[in-house]
């Protein structure tokens, strides 16, 4: 279906997505920080990124950034780190959604079919305009 770059410093944590997204159809691919993370975003180019926010060496939020700059990919911050600041911090950082951990499965896949939903949809045909009519003043007999 979707090749899901999961970047999260605790390996059972990658692991347990790991299964969770073949299991859906997805292929994985795995950052243990944010370093990795631009490593194997310029190697593989996956459709969604899932995005932790405590990491070592480059957090998730200088990751964030980071990414915002090279790509559009969606990013779904999966962090314990949920509070309503924080949130609000990463959605304005540029991720597209956020998901506190736990988590449950079923959700996190469903929020992943929707960023790849929104990341492929065609933009809505803008309508063509109305033609123009003539305006005419009434002390000149010119069109507009």
């Amino acid at each position: 279906m979707a090749q899901v770059l999961v970047v999260d410093d605790a390996d059972k944590i990658r692991t347990a997505v790991r299964r969770l997204l073949e299991a859906a159809g997805h292929d994985v691919v795995e950052a243990a920080d944010g370093r990795a993370c631009l490593r194997v975003l310029y190697d593989v180019k996956p459709d969604v990124v899932l995005l932790d926010v405590s990491m070592p060496d480059m957090d998730g939020w200088e990751a964030l950034e980071r990414i915002r700059e090279l790509t559009s990919v969606p990013i779904l911050m999966v962090t314990a780190r949920d509070a309503p600041p924080e949130r609000v911090r990463g959605l304005r950082g540029g991720a597209d959604d956020y998901i506190g951990k736990p988590f449950e499965p079923d959700e996190l896949l469903a929020r992943i079919d929707l960023a790849l939903r929104h990341a492929t949809a065609e933009p809505p045909a803008r309508p063509e305009p109305p033609p123009r009519d003539l305006f005419r003043d009434d002390t000149k007999n010119d069109p507009w």
